[in-house]
């Protein structure tokens, strides 16, 4: 009788074990080290706390959607992007020093790391969610394997799998 796989991600007393590869943690690691670099891009924004690169779009919402509410959006982004971006660099360093102090194929992270790995995550698939232009409709299982973007779609699909995996852990 064969053992039961480990799930990628599990409560384990007071944290969290991760049960990826060494392939999967280099992959999540590069894709978490791209995202700080996007983050950081100094033209990602126009100087006035507007987001510049589409890519970011979701990373730093709109938060007035109404016509004429531009000037109060504006606003919004100037006060909140620093706060928003610093949240989202401090996720990153929480990420990789739980991904960095890894070894073989498991990795632990506390409460709070966990945390950080869900933003985290969840920031990397909203970027490529935005650059794949995703939305609640579409189900990436339906691509064709010879799509210009397949392995795009299928990073997003295993960055779904892997943030679905996170969530049933953290509750338990």
């Amino acid at each position: 009788m064969g053992r039961k796989p480990r799930p990628p991600i599990e409560r384990e007393g007071n944290g969290y074990r991760f049960n990826l590869d060494r392939e999967e943690r280099a992959l999540v690691h590069r894709l978490m080290t791209e995202m700080r670099a996007l983050l950081q891009e100094p033209d990602a924004d126009s100087g006035d706390g507007q987001v510049t690169d589409n890519r970011l779009k979701r990373i730093f919402p709109t938060a007035y959607h109404q016509a004429g509410d531009q000037e109060l959006d504006q606003e919004y982004q100037r006060l909140m992007r620093e706060e928003i971006l610093a949240s989202r660099l401090l996720g990153l360093d929480a990420v990789d020093e739980f991904m960095n102090a890894a070894s073989g194929d498991r990795a632990n992270a506390t409460e709070a790391q966990m945390m950080a790995f869900l933003q985290a995550l969840n920031g990397v698939r909203l970027v490529l969610g935005t650059m794949l232009d995703v939305d609640e409709q579409h189900d990436v299982g339906d691509v064709p394997d010879d799509h210009p973007n397949a392995g795009e779609y299928n990073l997003y699909d295993f960055l779904s799998w892997l943030l679905d995996w996170s969530v049933r852990a953290v509750q338990g």
